[in-house]
């Protein structure tokens, strides 16, 4: 009885620390969304934390007549097609490294997984050079290419991971049906990764958008600029209009916090695949 007691009693400092690290998470956002519904006359004179008295959308109309769509537009491209490549190149590298159990399929394991040792930013100048040589630069293919390049040995680990976990009899029940190994990747590797696929996706989509080298160094035109590339130019822009700067963080937060609703259910079993045992 004692035990159960013992159990059952409040921890009074783990809820208190539980609080105050929401406050930490809570509080910036808070900030950030009252803010960007405050008039900018008012920045300066009113509490920062208490709520807007004359709350407008003006700061997000400033933004949104800057050219905050196209540079929205190019974000949703660039995130789509490299996130889709990624996990396309990915899915089918790691059928490759499971199904094949020879020294092609260890090799190009131990080759693809030396990316995540390589930082983008030691090899920003060689990423640079080769994107101008091939007459990419200032396209948004000089944002897709590298940051799949870059996306795919992770996502690689992660898919080899979560289909060593499938039984070997599902792939030999179908490849004695007669079935290929495109059949069975199509039809079975691909609907039993969309755990993983969702979690892999939600996070490089993540990665992706919000990078800031890659548009810093590859692109200059504003025809290809990205929204992270475009708040730095917005602060500049607007000075100390710190209410517009913050409406467009909103905005650009919108897209990624509909990925995570949308997939948040994938999200917990394919980050733990293939790390059970």
């Amino acid at each position: 009885m004692s035990a159960n007691q013992h159990r059952r009693r409040p921890n009074v400092l783990g809820t208190i620390g539980a609080w105050i690290w929401l406050a930490v998470i809570i509080l910036p956002i808070y900030y950030i969304f009252i803010t960007s519904l405050r008039p900018r006359e008012d920045y300066y004179s009113e509490n920062p934390l208490s709520w807007p008295s004359n709350a407008s959308l003006g700061a997000y109309q400033r933004v949104i007549e800057n050219d905050f769509i196209r540079f929205f537009l190019n974000s949703v491209i660039v995130t789509s097609v490299a996130v889709a490549a990624t996990l396309a190149v990915s899915l089918m590298a790691a059928y490759v490294v499971v199904r094949r159990r020879d020294r092609f399929g260890s090799g190009l394991f131990r080759v693809a997984l030396l990316g995540i040792a390589i930082p983008i930013q030691a090899a920003i100048i060689p990423v640079y050079y080769l994107i101008v040589q091939i007459g990419l630069y200032d396209t948004l293919l000089a944002l897709i290419l590298p940051s799949a390049a870059f996306a795919i040995p992770l996502t690689l680990l992660i898919l080899t991971n979560f289909l060593r976990e499938v039984p070997e009899a599902l792939f030999e029940s179908m490849r004695m049906d007669g079935a290929t190994e495109w059949r069975i990747l199509v039809k079975l590797a691909l609907p039993l990764c969309r755990p993983a696929l969702a979690t892999v996706g939600v996070y490089q989509a993540l990665q992706v958008w919000n990078g800031f080298l890659f548009p810093l160094v590859l692109t200059q035109s504003a025809e290809t600029r990205v929204i992270p590339l475009s708040l730095w130019s917005f602060q500049g822009q607007f000075g100390v209009d710190v209410p517009a700067v913050l409406a467009a963080v909103v905005l650009s937060v919108l897209p990624m916090l509909a990925a995570y609703i949308v997939a948040r259910r994938q999200l917990v079993s394919g980050l733990t695949a293939g790390f059970g045992k």
